[in-house]
């Protein structure tokens, strides 16, 4: 038994305002995957900010239909298609995807969108070995806490240097 109009369109309005959040969406071959494995990517992707959903392309072309940012998608949609929309952790959930090919070797990356540019694979793997974003906040919190160390350490030095000048000048004045 086939879907309902009505369902179709919940289906195509969930998928849109998932679009709407995300900042990539990259588009894996799914054939031959076990439930297993497919909840195994979705946990994973989970932890990373990120929602796999298999869909139909035909529902998927009218979830991106109008929509400029996600419109070269559409070069994608072809064969059974697992959807990995991407929310904040970029880099993580792109490497929690290679992993998880890495590891079952049955599923291929057909490509993804970021930034409404489509991306290659060597640009994919760039993405994959990039620190994650708790990595980049403590790098920054890192370079913020020495910035201030050396600023503190500069604002006491010049107390201290006036009153060495003041003693050496008032031991000179004394000789």
């Amino acid at each position: 038994m086939g879907r309902t109009l009505e369902n179709k369109q919940q289906i195509v309005e969930e998928i849109k305002s998932l679009l709407i959040e995300s900042e990539m969406a990259l588009v894996l071959d799914y054939k031959g995957l076990t439930i297993k494995e497919m909840s195994d990517l979705r946990a994973r992707l989970h932890k990373n900010h990120g929602i796999c959903k298999v869909t139909k392309n035909s529902l998927m072309r009218r979830a991106i239909d109008g929509e400029k940012k996600w419109a070269d998608l559409n070069t994608l949609l072809t064969g059974t298609n697992a959807f990995i929309l991407i929310k904040e952790d970029v880099g993580g959930a792109v490497k929690a995807i290679q992993s998880f090919q890495k590891e079952i070797n049955k599923s291929e990356t057909k490509g993804a969108l970021f930034e409404g540019k489509l991306l290659s694979d060597l640009e994919i793997k760039e993405i994959a070995s990039l620190p994650t974003k708790e990595v980049l906040m403590a790098k920054i919190a890192g370079a913020l806490n020495s910035v201030t160390s050396k600023v503190a350490i500069s604002i006491n030095e010049v107390p201290s240097g006036l009153a060495r000048s003041l003693k050496q000048h008032s031991e000179s004045s004394e000789s």
